[in-house]
């Protein structure tokens, strides 16, 4: 009995030869063992081959290199891929990019593992400035796969029908991120106080603080001064745009923003609030893009039936949300230069010659003199009063409708 190689076709087989009294009998050829894995994973595809055209018009092909090859099978198989910490930076960029363009990252089973995996290793080089500004639709398509950029420094929200109770709040607020983002833009969103409030309440309670955000954008939203005092846990807040919003430029307002954040008017619009400086940049530009195109080449009656949904998760409590419209500006309306509330960390010259009002200090000593007196009246006279009972104080600055809030979850 021999073996015999015959190359048929391309490809090449094995066939046995047996001896029978001197004639040659044929057997079948053994069929291979059958695995769950895959045979021969590395076998040539037309994926491995360079097609170009030579001066004459004819097609010929070469072969990719091995290193190629093999950045491709990890790419088709990322998911599979614990870490890629410690991996050079040229290596993540070439395998991000050969998942980008096999669409890795439009696959919902795996797109975010992917995501979270190159994050977790390259940071803000995968993607460190996202803008959405009025792609609501994307956001809502795309937010759990958006929750693995935790390494953003400039994330523009304006626009995205955010609301009071969106759950990109909590993502803001992460550790992560809190710790990374210098620029937010959340104006356009119909926001009340309630939503300031939400967002800044779990920083608040953990005692903890965003140490980097410098620029907050908070225009063209229903808020009123009140909601000022939220925006203290931003210790290194410069640069803040309030317009269209409820409040009102006057001197009230001016001593409300200096005293609690540190900021002065600014005569001049600030460039920041433009959004020509706001741009998507990172490794995953085109995956962004890549979402965006995905879900306009969606069914028709898909996407109605999302944008039915989307429509009513924004307008939850319609009554409410209802009151906040009528009483905010609308978007596109157009604000004049000295109407835009602008504010601004002041120069260090510019401190000593901004003081606060001599009014309000004056106010303020009068009523100290004035407890300090009724004490000692109260002293020479022997008699006690009974105070009435006053409103539990809360620790850590909570007020009453933080606590609220609180009890509400």
């Amino acid at each position: 009995m021999e073996t015999v190689y015959v190359r048929e076709r391309g490809s090449l087989r094995r066939m046995t030869l047996s001896w029978h009294n001197q004639n040659i009998i044929l057997l079948a050829q053994p069929k291979p063992a059958t695995s769950c894995r895959r045979t021969n994973p590395l076998v040539l595809r037309k994926e491995h081959f360079i097609f170009t055209y030579n001066e004459e018009g004819s097609l010929r092909y070469t072969t990719k290199s091995l290193f190629d090859i093999t950045l491709l099978f990890v790419a088709n198989n990322i998911q599979h891929v614990d870490s890629l910490v410690g991996f050079p930076e040229q290596i993540g960029d070439k395998l991000f990019a050969a998942a980008e363009e096999n669409r890795v990252f439009l696959n919902p089973d795996i797109s975010q593992k992917a995501l979270k995996l190159f994050n977790d290793a390259y940071g803000e080089i995968v993607l460190g400035s996202l803008c959405l500004r009025n792609r609501f639709p994307l956001l809502d398509e795309r937010i759990d796969e958006i929750k693995m950029f935790h390494s953003l420094k400039s994330l523009d929200l304006f626009g995205c029908r955010l609301g009071d109770d969106h759950e990109i709040f909590q993502h803001l607020t992460s550790t992560p991120l809190a710790n990374s983002l210098i620029q937010l833009f959340i104006g356009g969103n119909h926001l009340s106080d309630v939503a300031l409030q939400r967002l800044t309440l779990p920083i608040r309670m953990m005692q903890k603080k965003l140490d980097c955000l410098q620029l907050l954008d908070i225009s063209y939203n229903p808020i009123s001064e009140r909601a000022l005092r939220y925006l203290k846990c931003f210790p290194k807040l410069l640069k803040l745009d309030a317009s269209a919003t409820n409040m009102k430029l006057d001197t009230g307002l001016r001593t409300t923003v200096w005293n609690l954040l540190g900021l002065i008017h600014s005569d001049k619009p600030l460039d920041t609030f433009d959004h020509s400086g706001c741009k998507t940049e990172g490794w995953a530009e085109q995956v962004v893009n890549q979402w965006e195109t995905s879900g306009s080449q969606m069914p028709k009656q898909k996407r109605i039936e999302e944008s039915r949904a989307s429509a009513l998760r924004f307008f939850g409590r319609q009554r409410f949300v209802r009151d906040a419209l009528n009483g905010a500006p609308l978007i596109g309306e157009h604000v004049t230069e000295s109407e835009k509330l602008h504010f601004c960390k002041p120069a260090n010259d510019h401190v000593k010659e901004t003081p606060v009002p001599s009014a309000i200090n004056h106010q303020v000593k009068s009523s100290c003199c004035n407890v300090n007196k009724r004490k000692e009246k109260s002293s020479e006279d022997g008699t006690t009063h009974q105070s009435p009972p006053t409103k539990r104080s809360f620790s850590s600055g909570f007020t009453e409708e933080d606590m609220d809030l609180l009890n509400s979850y």
